[in-house]
């Protein structure tokens, strides 16, 4: 140690970047009652310092965490870092960085409020920040990616062009949904399958899409998931072109994505298809199907499709 070699405070503080006055308040507040200096003692001593005031200010002081505490509720449903950003706007000379509002929120402190019930994807659990691991799902036999895929499709200018996805149980139930949505009306067609094997998948593709003329069977973009290893014989039936994602862009499939976060309204996360009816599964594809959409000036995929005549039973 430094000191103990007799370097003075002064330097001790330009050795380390901080201030003389700092280094002689940390050695005098942690050697009294002629106690040695020991860094780990210290150490634990201003972390249990640091805690208590943490938790008699949370946020920094009641005026912080009364604005995140109503900013991130109804009728706001701000995030945290929108909060940080606009919080100097709105109380002068005060500002939160977004990190501290997410580790507030996930601490044990802050559990009674659930705040966490307001961010947008809800989660009791704070996500790494590297994100979760990507799993490697091996690659699909013959595929076409979608790099190979004509503009007229990409562009939404032609009906017929779909977009498949599944909607899993939790990991110890098999049945999961089976979503397909067509890019440009936005019709949604939602099937309960028992498993995710491809056999499986490409049936219910079959059966469903085998009900819409050809016209409106012209391709189907999906995953490189194993469920989708079956998209020779789900062409051999239905006469579609099949692309795929690239891997691990799973956003390039984004109408079936954004269908997917509406289901999840009426069937949230942890929810086991083994307990949904057929007719619950039904209803929620109606109701779907019969919202007005600002891509189609607002009219309904079902009143979309009855003015182009292309289906006449919804």
């Amino acid at each position: 140690m430094w000191r103990e070699l007799g370097v003075s405070c002064r330097e001790i503080g330009r050795r380390l970047g901080r201030d003389h006055k700092t280094i002689s308040k940390e050695i005098k507040r942690n050697t009294k009652y002629g106690k040695k200096y020991l860094p780990c003692t210290a150490q634990k001593r201003a972390e249990r310092v640091g805690n208590k005031q943490r938790y008699k200010a949370p946020l920094k002081s009641p005026e912080i965490f009364l604005y995140v505490r109503e900013h991130l509720r109804k009728p706001y449903h701000w995030t945290p870092e929108m909060i940080s950003g606009h919080m100097k706007y709105d109380i002068k000379g005060i500002s939160i960085d977004k990190e501290t509002i997410y580790r507030y929120i996930y601490s044990k402190k802050a559990k009674k409020y659930k705040l966490w019930t307001h961010l947008p994807c809800g989660r009791s659990k704070r996500m790494k920040k590297n994100g979760r691991r990507v799993q490697n799902r091996g690659k699909v036999p013959n595929a076409v990616y979608i790099g190979l895929r004509p503009k007229i499709i990409n562009d939404r200018k032609q009906f017929g062009h779909w977009e498949t996805d599944n909607v899993e149980s939790p990991r110890k139930s098999k049945p999961s949904l089976s979503v397909i949505v067509e890019r440009k009306l936005r019709l949604v067609i939602i099937t309960k399958i028992p498993n995710q094997t491809s056999n499986v998948k490409s049936k219910s593709l079959i059966k469903r899409l085998n009900n819409y003329p050809v016209q409106l069977r012209r391709s189907i973009t999906q995953d490189n998931g194993k469920e989708n290893y079956s998209h020779q014989n789900t062409t051999l039936k239905l006469g579609t072109k099949m692309y795929f994602c690239n891997p691990y862009h799973s956003w390039e499939k984004g109408a079936v994505e954004n269908r997917n976060k509406i289901i999840r309204r009426f069937f949230p996360k942890g929810t086991d298809f083994a307990k949904i009816s057929n007719n619950e599964v039904k209803y929620v594809e109606n109701v779907i199907n019969n919202m007005p959409l600002k891509c189609l000036k607002y009219k309904t995929a079902y009143e979309k499709l009855r003015e182009l005549n292309l289906l006449t039973n919804h």
